[in-house]
C-alpha cells in the first residue's frame, strides 16, 4: 500500500468514523475502487481506529477531565454499562467481522436500514419528554443545560445496545448511538456528546488488542509504515469531522445524512 492510499484510507476513516455514514463501509467501497485487497483488512481497520479514538480524548478532554475531577461515578458507570452489549455481541460475531459482514452488497442493505433508522429518531425527537438531560436544542430551539452527566442507566443502556448495530458494516457507530439516544429522550446534541464518549472503551479496546495480535504473529512491522501515514490523516481528519458533526447536530437533521446513504447505496448496487 503506498502514501496516496494510505492518505486516503485515514482521510475516509477519521470523517465516516463520526459522520453518521459508516466509517467501515466506506473503507470497504475505498478500497474496491483502488483497487486493494479487502481480506483481512478488519485489522488494519481496527488499528486505525485508534487515531480517531485519539481525537474524540483531545476533542472532549475537558470533559474528560471533568468527569474524573468531579467523581462522576454515575456517569461512568452509564458509560460502562452502554459498552457491555457491543463487547459480548462483538466476541459473538468476531469470526463474521472479516469475511461475511465486509461485503459490499451488505454495506449498501444496511446504509439503507441506518437511513430508515435515522427518519424514525428524528420522528422520536419530535415528541420528546422534557427531562433534566434535554440538551442545548431540541429541534433548532435553545433549551437546557449542555451537561450529559444526568443521563440515566436505562438510557445509557439503551444507546448502548444500539452500538451493536455498529458490528455490522454500513450501519455507522456514531449513527447508531445517536439514533439510540434521540429514541431515548435525548437531544441531538446531547446524543452525539454522548455517543462519543460512549465509543472510547470499543475504539480502544478493538484496537490495542489487533496490535496485540498482530503483534503476535510477527505481522505489525508489515504495516508499520502504512498505519502511520493512515493514522495521522486519521486523527486530524477526526478531529475536524467531531467538530462538524456537533455543531451541524444544533440545527440540522440526522435526515440529511440519510439521503447521501440511500443515494450512495443506489449508486453501489448498480456500479459496484
Amino acid at each position: 500500500m503506498d502514501f496516496i492510499h494510505s492518505a486516503i484510507l485515514g482521510l475516509v476513516q477519521g470523517l465516516t468514523e463520526f459522520i453518521p455514514v459508516s466509517s467501515t463501509g466506506h473503507l470497504i467501497i475505498a478500497r474496491k475502487l483502488m483497487g486493494l485487497d479487502l481480506v483481512g483488512t478488519l485489522s488494519f481497520d481496527a488499528i486505525l481506529q485508534l487515531a480517531t479514538g485519539f481525537a474524540v480524548l483531545i476533542y472532549f478532554w475537558r470533559d474528560i477531565w471533568n468527569m474524573i475531577k468531579n467523581r462522576d461515578f454515575k456517569l461512568i458507570s452509564v458509560l460502562i454499562i452502554g459498552t457491555i452489549p457491543a463487547i459480548i455481541l462483538g466476541l459473538f460475531l468476531n469470526d463474521y467481522m472479516d469475511t461475511t459482514f465486509r461485503g459490499t452488497h451488505v454495506v449498501a442493505v444496511t446504509l439503507i436500514l441506518g437511513a430508515v433508522l435515522f427518519y424514525f429518531a428524528e420522528r422520536r425527537l419530535g415528541h420528546p419528554k422534557e427531562t433534566p438531560e434535554t440538551l442545548s436544542t431540541l429541534n433548532g430551539v435553545p433549551n437546557r443545560s449542555e451537561s450529559i452527566s444526568g443521563i440515566s442507566f436505562g438510557k445509557g443502556l439503551v444507546v448502548g445496545l444500539f452500538q451493536c448495530l455498529a458490528l455490522v458494516p454500513g450501519m455507522s457507530r456514531s449513527g447508531s448511538t445517536i439514533s439510540g439516544g434521540l429514541f431515548a429522550g435525548l437531544s441531538r446534541e446531547a446524543a452525539a456528546r454522548f455517543s462519543f464518549l460512549l465509543s472510547l472503551p470499543i475504539i480502544f479496546g478493538s484496537g490495542l488488542k489487533k496490535v496485540f495480535d498482530l503483534y503476535q504473529g510477527g505481522l505489525l512491522s508489515q504495516v508499520e509504515s502504512p498505519l502511520i501515514i493512515a493514522s495521522f490523516f486519521a486523527f486530524i481528519s477526526g478531529i475536524l469531522a467531531i467538530h462538524f458533526l456537533i455543531k451541524f447536530l444544533r440545527n440540522h437533521s440526522l435526515n440529511y445524512f440519510g439521503v447521501y446513504r440511500i443515494i450512495l447505496a443506489v449508486l453501489i448496487l448498480i456500479f459496484i
